[in-house]
């Protein structure tokens, strides 16, 4: 199990596809769009990884839109695909980014690992030096349609509603409960790991000491989870938010399950390390939680269409598809790779961070 500075949320931010409602993971979602478990989309044998949607940027290419699938998302949506770009802490190699990888349509940023989602439903990993099981992708890893990506461990979720886990077991959060099924969106982060079920209803495994599966009684109409370091949050269709878990000394001094009052109108969740962002209908972030980086402390004026919440930074993706980040930055993940555009997804991961860049069309 990492260490709680380098553990982190894991978890993509997309904008969401056609119709497609329920989401799941940390950290996306499209602006102007409240998803409602009535249209969401369900698991279906035959579909394949879901694509993107958003509004049309001049600096992206023709037929081109971008794209926040969050990297917990399941979607029945056309794909639209690209190569990654990588910046930030590279000590286990999560920043090495494979020569050749093409058709990507969604990827998930764990602690010292990086994996990524191909339009064919086969999942590629790298990074993980000091821990070399989360990147090796089990063989009944085929047919996926959503990845996650926890500190040490991996999540799939497949287009027949079940999920399958691998890496760092030491808590029980790669293994799924043996009944879970029709799963339409997972989430993973630290050693917890936590899945959307058609009926929006959630389920959550693995490390439960500071209450991070402790899912509330009655919890229902939920449209979106996205899992932090040691607690989780649940998007509902009334465009609120609940949080649970946060029993450790520290998140209870940041209040980083402390749902700000009066907060509606959220369309994305995405939890961080002891952070939290939420996008809004309008197109503006909220954040709260621990500060101590400037995590929190939103750039003014900012509209965006994603969001994803790292170890102690911070990303948003733009309509135009330029990426704003804030926040700590001492392994360089607070720095854009120059010329970065054309970006279709993005996510955060414990200090590194990853991009999908569109392919030409």
């Amino acid at each position: 199990m990492a260490t709680r500075r380098q553990a982190l949320c894991g978890l993509g931010g997309f904008i969401l596809t056609g119709a497609l409602a329920i989401t799941v993971a940390a950290c996306s979602g499209l602006a102007g769009t409240t998803p409602t478990p009535s249209t969401a989309a369900s698991p279906a044998a035959g579909s394949g990884p879901p694509g993107s949607r958003g509004t049309v940027a001049p600096s992206i290419p023709a037929g081109t839109t971008p794209s926040a699938r969050p990297s917990g998302m399941a979607s029945s949506a056309p794909v639209q695909s690209g190569t990654v770009v990588a910046w930030g802490d590279d000590s286990s190699g999560e920043t090495d980014v494979a020569p050749g990888l093409t058709g990507v349509v969604a990827v998930a940023a764990g602690d010292d690992f990086s994996m990524a989602l191909k339009s064919d439903g086969t999942v590629t990993a790298w990074g993980g030096a000091n821990d070399p099981a989360e990147t090796q992708i089990p063989v009944s890893a085929t047919n996926v349609r959503a990845i996650s990506a926890g500190s040490n461990f991996g999540l799939a979720l497949k287009v027949d509603g079940t999920v399958v886990g691998w890496g760092d077991n030491s808590d029980s959060e790669s293994t799924p409960p043996a009944s879970l099924s029709n799963v339409v969106g997972i989430g993973a982060a630290g050693s917890h790991a936590i899945a959307l079920k058609s009926d929006g209803t959630v389920v959550a495994w693995g490390d439960d000491s500071n209450g991070a599966t402790d899912v509330p009684t009655g919890l229902k109409n939920v449209v979106q989870v996205s899992a932090g370091y040691d607690f989780s949050l649940a998007l509902l269709s009334d465009g609120t938010v609940v949080a649970w878990g946060d029993k450790y000394p520290t998140d209870v001094a940041s209040g980083v399950v402390k749902v700000p009052a009066g907060l509606s109108g959220v369309t994305a969740i995405s939890a961080g390390f002891a952070h939290n962002l939420v996008l809004k209908s309008d197109g503006t972030v909220v954040s709260w939680g621990g500060n101590n980086d400037g995590e929190t402390t939103v750039p003014p004026g900012l509209h965006a269409v994603a969001i994803a919440a790292g170890g102690n930074f911070s990303l948003a993706l733009k309509a135009d598809g330029t990426v704003v980040v804030w926040g700590g930055n001492e392994s360089g993940q607070a720095t854009l790779p120059a010329h970065l555009s054309n970006v279709i997804a993005i996510d955060a991961g414990g200090s590194h961070a990853l991009a999908i860049v569109a392919s030409a069309s």
